[in-house]
């Protein structure tokens, strides 16, 4: 009977995992055979998700199928994230993270600080913006999709959110790198710093850095930027949980409110996946170094299958019709976020040259 109720959530998951492959296919065929790159600087999420909503849209999903979907968006998820915090070793950042991180502090604070400021002005909801400003000031889909389950946000939104997050985190991924050029004179910390902070995907800042490494011949920026967009995503363990406070504290009363009800167990998967790599690091690297490389590789590929199988799962259960009522409003909110995390950034920098040279 258990073994009944366990097989009832495969086809759902058998179903995002052959659209993730699938996914991966047009990625790698996109990004490597007709772009040229030997790493595509697309994000099979995205693509993913696309597919996921145009089959959503064009075909009924059949039922027995929406009871693995809601599983994966919500269980394979969290554990994807889990998974996820076995690529931070902050350890290795502390004396770049000096810099890194009061720059991007302060750019997490002041994109938040507009999105507060707009969302009255636009009368956005308040689950949306929260959405948008983690995606904004984090790590972009990734930070939405661990976010929406504390929040109670529904998929409709979290599509949105991610939508909007994609669209501006590409553009910012393709103007940033040569605008970043002409404005630090070719200063591989400066801009990796950038690109880094100001870029809401993983993928994007990496891609980011890979036209900036193959226009200019620069590889430490490259390095830069994903160093620093790492240290960013490791902010994730703080706004989680503060954004799971704040939300639930304004729809909760007073005297029923308790964290331990609204706190995001995962996040300590994710905090004990940092731990276990630097442990591993420090006590493996030695003897068993190239099994220990072995494993850390694949918990990474797993996280990014996992991630990617949800945003399968989200765009399946997304309805178009429900985006469009929800209009245009969200996109000037992101597009504005996007914006103000590339000017803070800029001028943050430029007090922080006076201490760096």
């Amino acid at each position: 009977m258990l073994l009944k109720n366990y097989l009832i959530f495969l086809p759902g998951i058998i179903f995002t995992f052959i659209l993730y492959s699938l996914s991966q296919g047009f990625n790698n065929i996109i990004g490597i055979e007709l772009l040229g790159y030997n790493k595509s600087p697309i994000s099979t999420a995205m693509i993913a998700i696309l597919i996921g909503i145009f089959i959503g849209n064009i075909f009924k999903i059949k039922k027995f199928f929406i009871i693995g979907l809601d599983f994966t968006q919500k269980y394979i998820l969290k554990f994807g994230i889990i998974c996820l915090g076995i690529q931070l070793k902050p350890f290795e950042f502390l004396e770049f993270g000096k810099i890194a991180i009061p720059l991007i502090t302060i750019c997490i604070i002041c994109v938040l600080i507009v999105i507060k400021l707009l969302i009255k002005k636009l009368k956005v909801s308040t689950r949306m913006a929260y959405l948008i400003s983690i995606g904004s000031t984090v790590c972009g889909s990734t930070a939405i999709m661990a976010t929406a389950p504390v929040i109670k946000a529904n998929k409709n939104e979290v599509s949105y959110a991610i939508a909007n997050i994609t669209l501006f985190g590409i553009l910012s991924m393709l103007i940033y790198p040569y605008f970043a050029n002409i404005y630090f004179d070719n200063d591989p910390m400066l801009i990796g710093l950038f690109l880094g902070t100001s870029i809401h995907e993983t993928s994007q800042v990496a891609a980011a850095g890979l036209i900036y490494d193959q226009q200019f011949n620069s590889p430490e920026t490259l390095n830069f930027a994903t160093v620093t967009k790492l240290i960013r995503n490791a902010f994730l363990v703080i706004m989680i949980p503060l954004f799971a406070f704040v939300y639930n504290r304004g729809m909760t009363k007073k005297k029923n409110y308790s964290i331990l009800g609204i706190f995001p167990y995962f996040i300590l998967g994710f905090i004990g996946m940092i731990i276990i790599r630097n442990i591993g690091d420090q006590i493996f690297i030695s003897t068993f170094n190239d099994h220990w490389v072995y494993a850390v590789n694949s918990i990474e590929t797993f996280s990014k299958i996992f991630l990617s199988m949800a945003m399968t799962a989200i765009g399946l259960s997304t309805n178009l019709k429900d985006l469009k009522i929800m209009g245009f409003k969200p996109f000037i909110v992101g597009f504005i976020a996007m914006v103000t995390a590339g000017i803070v950034c800029v001028l943050c920098l430029e007090i922080f040259i006076n201490f760096l040279y």
